[in-house]
């Protein structure tokens, strides 16, 4: 049996390899439209392919939690924060610091890494739970 510390550990690394995988699908589809549109619309489209894959990776193999229309739903509302946040981040890299379009997004979800985790964590936790859920569901998850 392992201990609670060993299955936030593992828990991490699956949301780690998660955002790996997430990361460079994201980038390959950014790299691709930048060469057709502006950086931020193809930094938005590469977005949010992003997010569709990264509700069912987190819901099912990092937090394993049931799919549900609930949880798909309520779960762009993680991105839809961070996405503000590197958009602004992105755009500070890109026009302030002069880093390279094509780096830029690498280095700003290295910055949105712990905030997406634990929103992600808070909104699946919330999308999963029964209805009636009662005080124990709380402990459980803070726990964690």
């Amino acid at each position: 049996m392992g201990s609670a510390p060993d299955a936030r550990r593992k828990r991490w690394l699956r949301f780690l390899l998660g955002g790996v995988v997430n990361t460079a699908f994201s980038y390959a589809v950014y790299l691709a439209l930048n060469t057709v549109f502006a950086y931020q619309l193809a930094f938005f489209v590469a977005y949010a392919l992003g997010v569709v894959f990264s509700y069912w990776f987190n819901a099912t193999v990092v937090f394993q939690v049931s799919l549900s229309w609930k949880g798909l739903l309520s779960f762009p509302a993680v991105y839809f924060v961070q996405y503000v946040a590197s958009a602004f981040s992105l755009g500070g890299l890109v026009e302030l610091a002069g880093i390279a379009e094509s780096w830029a997004p690498l280095l700003v979800a290295l910055l949105m890494l712990p905030v997406t985790y634990v929103m992600s964590k808070f909104v699946l936790w919330w999308a999963s739970r029964p209805k009636n859920s009662g005080r124990q569901d709380e402990i459980e998850h803070n726990r964690d």
